[in-house]
Formats: C-alpha cells, structure tokens, sequence
C-alpha cells in the first residue's frame, strides 16, 4: 500500500551548485521531512515541509541528555537517470535498535521507507550526476520533552534532510594515514557503541582531533577494556587481509553494524574471498606488517564506501600497508559495490530501491 505524505513545497527554490562545487554535508535541499512523537500517542502529523530551522526550548531533553540517534543512508542517480536508494531497510532498522537502546520510541518501517522515498522523489532533481557523487540521507530523532529531569523524555521529533555530496574525503580514493588509539576508548560492553547516537561521535572527537594534528586521518580504536582488539577506524567498521582470508571484528555489541560492511563482506564472499569475522589483535596487525602477510587493510562507511589505509602508526612505530598504495582487493570492491550502486552492474542481492517521480 502507498502511503501518502502531505507536501509544502518551497515558494523559491535554492540555486543548486555544480556537482564540480560539493563537499560533505554543508549544502543542503528544498525540503525536510517532519514528524511528530509522543509515548503515550506514537507518531503522529508526517509531513514534507521547506527545509528549515527547527525551534527548541532551551531544557530540550536532547540538549542536556543526548538522547537522540541518527542515521546515514544515500541516494544515487543511475546511468539510466533511475534514482535509487542503497539497502535503506538496513538502515531502518538499525536506527529502530538504536532508538531502543536510547528507550525512544520506533517508526513503523513501511512509513519510515515512505517517508525517504518521496522525501528524495520532491527533491529529485539534486542528486547529482558527476561521478562519486550522491544524495546524503540523514534521519534523526531527538527528545523534546522541556523538561530538567534524567529520564526518558514523553514527547519526540523525527527529521530527515538531504544534501548532496562529493566523495567524503577531499583527497579522492587514497590510502589514509591512521593512529592506532591506546589512551581514548570509543565504546565498552554493555555501552552504546552498536547504536548510532549523537554522543557516541561526541566522544570521539577529541581523538580524531588530536590525530589530525599530528598529520594522521583518524584514528583506530582498540576495546574499551584492555585497549588490545580493534574495533573501529574512525567512524568506520575496518577489515584487513592478512594473508589470503579477510578479516574483520564481529559484532559483539560494542561497535555499529555497518551496512557497507555486510555489503563488502558479501561481495568478498561471491568472489571466493575467504572471509573471517573473528576478534582481531593490534599485535597481530602489527607482527603481520613486520612479516609482510599485512596484504591491506580498509575502513567501510557510508559516506567513504571504502577508506584504504596506507600506514599505521602505533606506541611509536609506523608500517606501511601495501606500499602506501591502494590494494587490488580493495579497489575491486569499491569498483564493485559502486558500480551496483549506480547500476552499472546488476543487482543481483536486490540491494537497491527505486525511487518513483
């Protein structure tokens, strides 16, 4: 059944700026989808509006609290000019578990699907068309109850804004520099880390702002107990091939479950990739680099796809991973999974989703 959102269009549109012009995140579309939420009511008033500031009373829960959960989805306009959505069930209901961690209630996933789909079809003509270009989706949902006490807030607002985008990283498809973390945690067991909430990137920041610093992309993360298994690079899933297998951490709960990263891990498996997603040491890492079986190592998200690491840095020793360069696995699944993504090859996981004029 087609469900039906009421649309407020703009009285004039945005001068739209050449796909040449992107960046990341700072350019945003004629409209935003709204809605409203109360415990005791669910979700109620969906509609399509004029992308435009939101009025908060200044106890908002989610100021105070950061009880708010977000998520990070794209669009991609085919060679066929066919706009399409990558796996946005996934990201669906991920941000349902998120939003159950935070005790914030869930959207019904046919209004959620809904609600992305006419969002991108009213504002169908920014997706860009330049290569590695894409239509950023962001959905959130924060608390608004007005209100000074610690507990879960009544009362919700659910958003989504659209921005088209570059590639995420200025410097194109190339091996980042990495430190490797031992004194800041991202996430411990029984914490937040598997959700996608506003603190968790809060706490990272420090982190990835001192690493830049010292000339490095980001940073990786080691547990939160013993600071001695890899979790995460930066605010990406990471795998490495260590001789011929690819290996990746599982999911136990302390670091998110990427979309990008079940759809690599899959496209590694239809090409006979032995794949294993196992707990990964830094000494490992470190002692495969030192023995060359360290063939490459990559981080996968949705704004960077596929982030090669060229170089690791750790309690002062540097290894290179496969000579700085990009590694053939790596451009084979970046190339692979883009090429499904703007259909220019088939889609043979029914990953994409059309979106209809």
């Amino acid at each position: 059944m087609r469900i039906e959102i009421p649309v407020t269009r703009v009285q004039r549109q945005k001068p739209r700026p050449e796909d040449a012009q992107l960046g990341f995140g700072q350019v945003f579309t004629d409209h935003m989808f709204l809605m409203d939420g109360a415990v005791d009511a669910g979700w109620s008033n969906p509609r399509i509006v004029p992308y435009g500031p939101l009025a908060l009373e200044p106890a908002t829960v989610a100021l105070h609290y950061a009880q708010s959960v977000f998520e990070g989805l794209k669009a991609y306009r085919g060679q066929d000019d066919t706009v399409r959505l990558f796996r946005p069930d996934r990201n669906i209901a991920r941000f349902n578990r998120s939003a159950a961690r935070l005790c914030m209630p869930s959207i019904d996933p046919e209004l959620f699907l809904a609600a992305l789909k006419q969002l991108v079809a009213t504002d169908r003509d920014w997706v860009p068309r330049a290569p590695g270009t894409s239509l950023y989706i962001r959905p959130v949902a924060f608390a608004s109850d007005a209100d000074l006490h610690v507990r879960p807030s009544r009362t919700y607002v659910f958003f989504i804004i659209l921005s088209p985008v570059a590639a995420y990283y200025a410097e194109g498809f190339k091996p980042l520099r990495i430190r490797v973390e031992d004194r800041y945690v991202r996430s411990v067991r029984g914490g937040t880390g598997a959700a996608k909430t506003a603190g968790n990137y809060a706490g990272s920041l420090l982190a990835g702002e001192e690493a830049q610093k010292d000339g490095f992309a980001q940073v990786l993360w080691l547990d939160g107990i013993n600071q001695e298994y890899i979790e995460e690079v930066g605010s990406m899933n990471i795998a490495f091939v260590i001789g011929d297998e690819l290996v990746t951490p599982p999911l136990t709960g302390t670091l998110l479950e990427g979309v990008t990263r079940d759809s690599v891990l899959q496209l590694a498996r239809d090409e006979g990739v032995q794949v294993a997603e196992r707990p990964v040491a830094i000494a490992e890492v470190m002692a495969a680099a030192r023995n060359g079986t360290l063939r490459e190592a990559f981080g996968t998200g949705t704004a960077a796809v596929i982030s090669p690491v060229g170089e690791l840095a750790y309690k002062g020793e540097r290894v290179r991973v496969q000579d700085g360069e990009v590694g053939p696995l790596s451009q084979r699944l970046y190339d692979r999974l883009s090429d499904i993504q703007r259909g220019r090859l088939p889609d043979r996981h029914g990953w994409m989703v059309a979106v209809e004029d």
